[in-house]
């Protein structure tokens, strides 16, 4: 019999909010966090804008020569890291060798690398910082997580573009299910706004280039929908064994009782156009949590406001769930806080687990055209009061990877 893994602490840093109670207000309310980019000059690039979190201040956090130290999305992941960490007050609760952590990023130091490549062309190699390598590495998040904290446990990362998120969930679940360790902290880091990215992602034309209304351009869904915003953050949890949490009086936030993942095996950054991975790994998801697919009150769609993936994530929902996809809530979040890349499932977690303790709904806002294509329930533009006891969260990411966690409530 598998072990029972709950959730007790979680942690967020996103465009439209640092901290779980600011971000949850925002994507609860419907308040974009998308703006014009001023962490460089976005003037030569056909996208200016994105969800970048300009009020995030280092040395709010960590000591100048410990910031500088540190890429920016190892920052984030401490940062998330620390809330979930000091909300499931899990120090001095769990033995540390039987804490782990499994902390990805789909990109890692970018903005690392394209400073020091800068630097090493104009001044030659001798110039280049002698941190350079444990800055740019995905993995050094989560080494940096288990340094700080003591964690001795199982330490890992992941890096499966936009799948990130939920394959850290997922692994740090098999650990704790299987008994490597009685607590995992998970989640993912991302940094994506930088000149390399913002001028890949432009080029292959994913992006939306609704450059004079910002807060309008992430529109999953929406007929006018064209391309994804491309944002920054990190999300974080704390997942535990049930009775350990139990034993100790850990704060359950809600339990994960179903995780699968799979592969299109179609194209390298295309969906299959009929969902077929989506739909396959919805339903190894649901048999896993053991629910049929009527059980499900909410879905948090992977949702990118681009073309492909909206009209693929749709016909396989409508595959998977018959006539119930008309009743069940849906809502993608990336409306609000934009595509956090390889940390988007993280948060969207997050916001799913939040989703189901309060009894809301968040919206998908800048649903204003709908399109033929997809005529599900999206919740558009204000959230709705409505019971929620089973949830899932979708995520898909170039490569053909998918990856779907199952929540239920915590009574």
């Amino acid at each position: 019999m598998k072990r029972r893994v709950v959730i007790t602490g979680m942690g967020v840093i996103a465009p439209c909010g640092i901290g779980v109670p600011a971000f949850w207000e925002s994507v609860r309310e419907g308040k974009s966090g998308i703006k014009t980019i001023t962490i460089l000059d976005p003037a030569p690039y056909p996208t200016r804008f994105g969800g970048e979190i300009s009020d995030f201040n280092p040395l709010n956090f960590f000591e100048k020569v410990e910031a500088r130290r540190l890429d920016r999305f190892a920052q984030f992941a401490l940062v998330a890291c620390r809330e979930a960490v000091t909300g499931s007050r899990i120090d001095g609760g769990v033995p540390k060798d039987r804490i782990g952590v499994v902390f990805g990023s789909g990109m890692g130091g970018f903005s690392t690398i394209e400073e020091q490549h800068k630097r090493l062309l104009e001044n030659g190699p001798r110039r280049v910082n002698p941190f350079l390598i444990p800055m740019m590495i995905v993995n050094i998040a989560a080494g940096e997580i288990a340094i700080r904290h003591g964690f001795k446990g199982p330490n890992t990362s992941m890096v499966s573009a936009c799948t990130t998120g939920n394959h850290c969930i997922g692994f740090g679940l098999r650990t704790i299910q299987c008994g490597d360790a009685d607590a995992m902290i998970v989640g993912a880091s991302e940094a994506g706004i930088t000149h390399i990215s913002l001028a890949g992602f432009s080029i292959m034309r994913a992006l939306s280039t609704r450059n004079d209304a910002p807060q309008e351009a992430s529109r999953p869904f929406d007929k006018g929908r064209d391309g994804f915003v491309l944002s920054e953050g990190a999300g974080a949890l704390v997942l535990e064994e049930f009775e350990t949490a139990r034993r100790r009086g850990a704060p359950i936030l809600a339990e994960i009782i179903g995780y699968a993942a799979n592969s299109d095996a179609h194209h390298i950054t295309a969906p299959c156009p009929d969902g077929d991975g989506a739909r396959s790994v919805m339903r190894l998801a649901l048999a896993d949590a053991g629910l049929k697919p009527t059980d499900i009150d909410y879905i948090n769609a992977h949702g990118t406001s681009t073309q492909l993936n909206d009209k693929a994530e749709t016909a396989a929902l409508k595959d998977v769930f018959g006539e119930h996809a008309r009743q069940v809530r849906i809502s993608s979040t990336k409306s609000v806080h934009g595509h956090l890349l390889g940390a988007g499932a993280a948060v969207e977690a997050v916001a799913a687990v939040m989703a189901m303790r309060e009894g809301v709904v968040p919206p998908t806002i800048n649903y204003t055209n709908p399109d033929p294509d997809c005529d599900l329930n999206y919740t558009p533009n204000v959230k709705a009061a409505h019971p929620i006891t089973h949830a899932i969260s979708n995520a898909f990411g170039f490569g053909g990877h998918n990856a779907t966690v199952v929540f239920k409530k915590y009574f």
